[in-house]
């Protein structure tokens, strides 16, 4: 079953080159993992510096491997650097009722 994955980080300022370039790492080394289907990332229009990723993958299991992964762990050590607050994660099942 799909699930989405919304990661959530606010960005210090000043650092919008390194932090966009850590974020294009990011995707590519998700995009070549198994069970990746897409990935979208999202600007607050009041706040530009506040970014939601949304991952969409074939499972939960897929993700959970992703996201323990030491390349991963890699870059969101670099991330943190950038960041005010720790990142934020929520996932959802696609298709899912109540």
């Amino acid at each position: 079953m799909l699930v989405k994955i919304l990661i959530k980080r606010q960005f210090k300022e000043g650092k919008t080159k390194e932090i966009n370039a850590l974020l294009t790492e990011f995707r590519a080394g998700a995009m070549n993992r198994p069970g990746y289907v897409s990935g979208e990332t999202l600007l607050d229009p009041e706040d530009p510096n506040k970014v939601l990723v949304i991952g969409t993958w074939e499972n939960m299991e897929s993700w959970l491997n992703w996201k323990n992964d030491s390349a991963r762990k890699k870059f969101e050590a670099m991330l943190e650097i950038y960041q005010h607050g720790p990142t934020e994660y929520e996932a959802y099942l696609l298709g899912k009722t109540l």
